[in-house]
């Protein structure tokens, strides 16, 4: 199951297969419901999905479409169903019953996944539909994945970082994501040379940062990302070699030739990402992708990319530069927290639970 922060539409794959993956066979469940076209639902809460519901006239059922960054999409049904977490229970919860997707990468198969959780601020995310104000997760590096808890937790101590909202429906905004904002970069001990200005929206709503824990990578808006580009490289010159030639999923551009020697990850420089009040760590492996089956030519890129080379007019926190921090969304004093260096690994396997 995927937790994703930057979306609102939860869903379930409802498509039979030969895969392993746990489906949902809405068969078996007395409390399904598949809404029509003619549901309230249909007609006027997916007004603010990316792409409204729209009716399938043939089946008489309220389609859905949804896609993601990495070029992934599904199709399927809207439908409520009963869920219930703990003590806590919602009848007529809105999500997708998914039956058709497409991805552009195999490692990314949608089909494989059992389902997401959207759970950004939006009125059909989960976090809404049942009813919560604050809920916080720790990303794990490892196989146990990390924990999720919904409500309030025991947490180490965290600095805040107050949301951003705004109202306006501009083209480039995001009126649901969670958004920090965003002051500066550290390598090492150099704060960069990045004015103020890179870090400010225009008219249109170009600039936002948001925290996104469905989105792999981070993107930089380009004058920002040619800045710690320029200085990473710089800082581990000694220790990586560049190789010009490359570049992993069009938007990352600084890539390592490694041979048949992993990188010296201790010899890497921390990238601190400053926000207001509070800043996120990066560190050690979590700055490297070792890309697939690239063999005995290792082949490793930096896990930034370039917003601009990718399409988005955004700044962009993906869930690698999460992993082992603890993160928690206060809904209701528009805040997010962050502690770094947590052992997300030993959180789970206190707490007994797993994204």
């Amino acid at each position: 199951m995927v937790l994703d922060t930057g979306s609102e539409l939860s869903w379930l794959n409802c498509k039979q297969s030969s895969t392993p993956t746990p489906i949902f066979d809405h068969a078996k469940s007395s409390s399904y419901i598949a809404l029509p076209c003619s549901s309230p639902v249909c007609a006027t809460q997916t007004q603010d999905l990316p792409a409204p519901a729209t009716c399938d006239k043939q089946a008489n059922l309220c389609h859905v479409a949804v896609s993601y960054v990495d070029g992934s999409s599904l199709d399927g049904n809207l439908a409520q169903e009963t869920f219930g977490i703990g003590s806590l229970t919602r009848p007529a919860m809105v999500f997708g019953c998914m039956d058709s997707s497409s991805s552009a990468t195999p490692e990314e198969d949608t089909e494989t996944t059992t389902g997401l959780m959207g759970m950004n601020r939006g009125r059909l995310s989960f976090i809404n539909q049942m009813g919560l104000s604050k809920f916080s997760y720790c990303i794990s590096d490892s196989d146990s994945t990390g924990v999720l808890v919904l409500g309030d937790a025991s947490l180490p101590p965290l600095k805040y970082s107050p949301l951003v909202t705004k109202t306006d429906r501009l083209p480039y905004w995001d009126r649901f994501a969670y958004t920090v904002q965003f002051e500066g970069i550290q390598v090492g001990s150099k704060l960069l040379p990045i004015p103020n200005s890179a870090f400010v929206l225009d008219h249109t709503g170009a600039g936002q940062t948001i925290l996104d824990s469905g989105t792999q990578f981070t993107f930089l808006l380009d004058q920002v990302y040619n800045v710690l580009k320029t200085e990473f490289t710089e800082q581990t010159k000694s220790v990586l070699t560049v190789d010009p030639s490359y570049v992993f999923q069009t938007a990352m551009d600084l890539c390592f030739q490694a041979g048949r020697t992993k990188p010296d990850f201790s010899k890497l420089p921390t990238v601190s990402l400053m926000f207001t009040g509070a800043e996120l760590t990066v560190s050690g492996e979590k700055l490297l992708y070792l890309v697939p089956g690239s063999g005995s030519d290792q082949k490793y890129c930096f896990t930034f990319g370039n917003s601009d080379l990718a399409g988005f007019e955004m700044f962009i926190i993906g869930n690698v530069h999460q992993q082992n921090v603890w993160v928690e969304y206060d809904i209701a004093n528009t805040q997010v927290g962050f502690a770094n260096d947590a052992r997300c690994d030993q959180a789970s396997q206190l707490l007994g639970l797993r994204l």
